[in-house]
């Protein structure tokens, strides 16, 4: 059987550290075929972006054009979208192309602070892609940006996803690594356990919510782990499976990114997940 072909949509780093190169990195460890179209020429490295060249609208529509006409796709991501005509081009190829739902990372800014999108293309990416998406995976300052709610809890985070949904989404996995929230371990008394850092991430796909919580890594920042777990997401949903095992998935590959990132120590920790289901009306 061939490999399935993922397409992304994104902006280029030359570092390697995060966008395509982060992207096809992921798509081939997980056995798909990649695609790829650049929608922003970045100047950046591990310090830093320093400037970026944004394609135009056609130029996005050419390169996604070329691959659509070679292979099928059966999954999309789209990261770094620059501005409103880029977005525009996008959400109107998958229209026409009938493209797979794709995973919408909203990349709003850089850690160091750069702004990659333009302020109207975010109300277009609200307006025109997010309805189109299968997931959009905002980390908790961009479900901020998108949703003007302050998050600083689980229930935070779990009012973020609904709002999204209301706002139009389909599906939302608000990534809580900006939170370093305690929680007591489960299935342990808290006197033998403590407590202990939890990493947690909220999918609310459709009203049904899942909480997925795995050990807190104590590292420096990895770069490109956004980049990574949607396009792990769209790998895997290219591969047929679902959304929540696609999270689940691409979860585990991410955090033995960080583990093994250079740097950490050379002892590996198995990763646990704990998912806690309900439906929100």
């Amino acid at each position: 059987m061939l490999a399935p072909t993922v397409l992304t949509i994104a902006g280029f780093d030359p570092s390697g550290g995060a966008g395509i190169i982060a992207d096809l990195r992921t798509l081939t460890a997980f056995g798909c075929a990649s695609a790829a179209a650049i929608t922003s020429l970045t100047v950046q490295n591990a310090k830093g972006i320093h400037g970026a060249r944004h394609q135009t609208a056609a130029t996005v529509r050419e390169q996604v054009m070329a691959i659509v006409a070679e292979s099928p796709i059966a999954a999309v991501k789209t990261g770094m979208l620059p501005t409103l005509e880029i977005v525009r081009e996008v959400a109107r190829l998958l229209r026409e192309e009938e493209l797979p739902p794709p995973v919408v990372d909203p990349v709003l800014r850089s850690t160091s602070g750069y702004e990659l999108m333009e302020t109207d293309a975010i109300e277009m990416l609200l307006t025109e892609l997010m309805p189109l998406a299968r997931v959009i995976t905002p980390n908790i300052p961009e479900a901020e940006t998108l949703t003007g709610l302050p998050i600083e809890n689980e229930e935070g985070m779990r009012a973020a996803s609904h709002r999204l949904r209301e706002m139009g989404a389909r599906a939302v996995l608000i990534k809580g690594g900006h939170l370093k929230q305690r929680s007591e371990v489960r299935g342990q008394r808290a006197e033998k356990a403590g407590a202990t850092l939890q990493a947690i991430d909220v999918l609310d796909d459709g009203g049904l919510v899942t909480v997925f919580r795995g050990e807190w890594i104590d590292s420096p920042p990895v770069r490109g782990t956004g980049c990574m777990l949607s396009a792990a997401i769209a790998a895997c949903l290219g591969l047929g499976m679902d959304l929540q095992a696609s999270v689940s998935a691409a979860k585990r590959f991410v955090a033995d990114a960080i583990r093994y990132a250079p740097g950490l120590g050379p002892d590996p920790v198995t990763l646990e997940l704990t998912e806690v289901t309900a439906f929100e009306k």
